[in-house]
């Protein structure tokens, strides 16, 4: 079955990387070229540069507002049931429609966005937020996080009900401080699954498509261009398959690569 569904897509693109072909009544056979071409050309390089950037600024927004929501949440307060089901929601819905929801809150005439902004006097006139090249990434990262922090949220607050209260009992007899008990029982306890998550999280936004493609298609001027919005428009556009799939196959190589050192990183800080 792991042949089948991985083993096979993987090694057929690879074979597909080869060839300058429409996947129909073209095929020549250009070896190596396309791997060559990216590697040395400079837009390729940008854009996987914009892709680690956008990369960055997700994950980093999604554990800084995943873990701060989680450690609230496992506190015990009034209604924590109804705020955690809220609080998952943005996990919930399809990307589609995430999408398409910002798209019209981000309007620069009618979007909710800028009449808050306007009304709360923090902008003189609406901006046309998914439109300038110097809103459009932040934007989208916004967007991105608002989809994403759920699952760092999830995740770390599973870890934070599997630590033990004895523990924290004991540092307090010991005269620790909430953030000495923090530094040293929490974050230690959480650290597998913080790695897991960084892993996943990194993996899953480097190769992200949907959102960027719903709200942007990768403008204004390439400013949200990453990698997979580069490589669809390659392979559903110019039907440049081959191409596409060389491109393709160096994002599959970066992630495992990833993926890699993550899990290297993580095994030598627990021996």
């Amino acid at each position: 079955m792991m042949l089948l569904v991985i083993a096979y897509p993987i090694a057929y693109g690879f074979f597909v990387s080869m060839f300058d072909t429409n996947l129909m009544n073209r095929w020549n056979f250009v070896g190596f070229k396309y791997y060559w071409q990216a590697v040395t050309e400079r837009d390729f390089l940008d854009k996987v540069l914009l892709t680690f950037k956008f990369t960055i600024m997700v994950v980093a927004g999604n554990f800084i507002v995943g873990t701060l929501l989680a450690v609230l949440l496992n506190r015990k307060i009034k209604g924590r049931a109804i705020f955690r089901l809220i609080l998952i929601l943005p996990w919930l819905f399809p990307e589609v429609v995430v999408a398409l929801l910002w798209k019209w809150m981000f309007d620069p005439i009618y979007g909710l966005v800028n009449h808050v902004l306007v009304s709360a006097h923090l902008i003189s006139e609406p901006i046309a937020w998914l439109s300038t090249a110097s809103y459009a990434l932040l934007a989208v990262v916004f967007v991105a996080v608002w989809k994403g922090y759920p699952l760092v949220l999830i995740f770390v607050l599973a870890g934070l009900q599997s630590i033990s209260e004895d523990l924290y009992e004991a540092a307090e007899m010991d005269g620790a401080t909430k953030w000495q008990s923090f530094l040293h029982i929490t974050l230690p306890s959480l650290k597998t699954v913080l790695g897991t998550t960084l892993v996943l999280e990194t993996i899953w936004w480097f190769k992200h498509f949907t959102i960027i493609e719903l709200l942007t298609q990768g403008g204004p001027v390439n400013a949200t261009s990453v990698v997979s919005i580069d490589i669809f428009k390659l392979a559903f556009t110019d039907f440049r398959f081959g191409q596409a799939s060389a491109l393709a196959f160096i994002v599959f190589l970066i992630c495992f690569l990833i993926s890699f050192v993550y899990r290297r990183l993580l095994s030598d800080e627990t021996k």
